[in-house]
C-alpha cells in the first residue's frame, strides 16, 4: 500500500511517500480502507520530534482518518466489513498513524460515520471535534445562556468550538483576521466577530460583553492572561489547549478573587470511553446539520510533506493562510 511515513523525526522533507506492507488487523482491530485523512498541528510536533515519543519504525504520520471497514479481527464486535467509520487518536502515544491507503485501528477508537457526512468531512472533524467537546462539556461545563469567547473561529478547533457552543445554547464571540474569515465565522453561527487586525480586541470584548464572558477558550500559543482574566465573569472558566512552550505572566490576584478556574488538557489523554461520548455527540450534531467541518483545502496523500509544511507555516509561523483543516485523500 502507499503511505506517508518517516524513518526518523525531523523536517517535513523527512516524510517519504512510498510502499509499505498492508497491515493485518489484530484481535480487536479494524482494517480501514482509508478515504480521507486530516492534518493537525500535533502531527507536525510528533513528526519533528518535539514530542519525544517512541515511534514505530517506519512511522506512518497522522491522527485522523475516515473510510470503510475492509476486515475485522476475531474480537471485533462493533463493526463489520462495509461499515463507514471515522476516528482519531492514532499516531499518538506510540500508536501507528493513518496517512496510508489502509490502517489497522483498535475498535475502541472508531465511530460510525453518519450517512449525510462524507469521509473528507468526517476526517476533518475528528480530532478537533473531540477536542472541542471535551473542553466545552467535560471541562468548561458550558450552559445555555452563557457567553463564550474563542480566538480564531474559522480555524480547525475554533470552528468546532463556535458550532458546538451554539448547539449547547451559548452566545459566541470570536475573532478573525480577514473579511472572508469573518464571514465564515458568521456562517458557523458566531453572534459577534472581531477583526483582530483592525479592531482593538480588548475594547471590542468589553463592548460586546460588558459583564464579562463565562468561558474563554484560548487557542493562541502565547496567552495574554491579563486580557483573559479581566474579561471573565465571576466563576469564569479558561480553557487552554495550545502553547506547549509558553511561559506567560499570570494575574493571580484578579483570577482567584473572581473564583475563576483554568483547565488545560490534551485530547489524547482522554480515555476511550470519554472520546466515545464525544463522538456520539458529534455524530448526532452532524446528522442534525448542527455541525459541519471547516475544510480549507483537499490535497493528494502524496503531498503530505507539503501539507505538513503549510500547517507549520500557520501554526508556528502565523502565516494566516489557512481557514480550517487540510484534508488529504489517497
Amino acid at each position: 500500500m502507499k503511505a506517508a511515513y518517516i524513518e526518523k523525526p525531523g523536517l517535513p522533507e523527512n516524510i517519504i511517500y512510498g510502499d509499505l506492507p498492508k497491515p493485518e488487523p489484530a484481535e480487536d482491530q479494524v482494517l480501514v480502507k482509508v478515504g480521507a485523512v486530516a492534518v493537525n498541528p500535533v502531527d507536525t510536533y510528533v513528526r519533528s520530534g518535539s514530542i519525544p515519543w517512541d515511534l514505530p519504525k517506519p512511522f506512518i504520520v497522522g491522527c485522523d482518518l475516515a473510510g470503510t471497514v475492509e476486515a475485522v479481527g476475531p474480537g471485533v464486535t462493533r463493526f463489520q466489513p462495509g461499515d463507514r467509520v471515522w476516528g482519531s487518536n492514532q499516531g499518538l502515544l506510540g500508536r501507528q498513524g493513518t496517512f496510508s491507503e489502509y490502517a489497522a485501528v483498535d475498535q475502541c477508537w472508531l465511530y460510525p460515520t453518519p450517512a449525510n457526512t462524507s469521509d473528507q468531512e468526517a476526517a476533518a472533524i475528528a480530532l478537533v471535534g473531540i477536542t472541542a467537546y471535551l473542553g466545552l462539556v467535560r471541562h468548561a461545563q458550558l450552559e445555555a445562556g452563557q457567553t463564550l469567547f474563542v480566538h480564531g473561529g474559522s480555524g480547525g478547533v475554533g470552528s468546532c468550538v463556535v458550532q458546538m457552543a451554539k448547539a449547547l445554547g451559548a452566545r459566541v464571540i470570536t475573532t478573525a483576521g480577514s473579511d472572508k474569515k469573518m464571514e465564515i465565522c458568521r456562517r458557523l453561527g458566531a453572534d459577534a466577530v472581531i477583526n483582530y487586525k483592525v479592531e482593538q480586541v480588548r475594547q471590542a470584548i468589553r463592548k460586546l460583553a460588558p459583564d464579562g464572558v463565562n468561558v474563554w477558550w484560548e487557542t493562541l500559543r502565547e496567552q495574554d492572561f491579563d486580557l483573559i482574566v479581566e474579561n471573565l465573569t465571576l466563576r469564569g472558566r479558561i480553557i487552554v489547549m495550545a502553547g506547549r512552550d509558553a511561559r506567560p505572566p499570570f494575574p493571580v490576584g484578579p483570577f482567584y478573587v473572581k473564583d475563576c478556574s483554568m483547565h488545560g488538557f490534551a485530547m489524547f489523554n482522554a480515555p476511550a470511553h470519554e472520546q466515545q461520548r464525544a463522538a456520539d455527540a458529534i455524530n448526532q450534531w452532524l446528522a442534525d446539520g448542527k455541525l459541519r467541518a471547516q475544510i480549507d483545502r483537499v490535497m493528494p496523500l502524496a503531498e503530505t510533506a507539503a501539507a505538513h509544511r503549510l500547517q507549520e507555516e500557520n501554526t508556528l509561523g502565523g502565516a494566516g493562510s489557512l481557514a480550517g483543516k487540510i484534508v488529504l485523500v489517497p
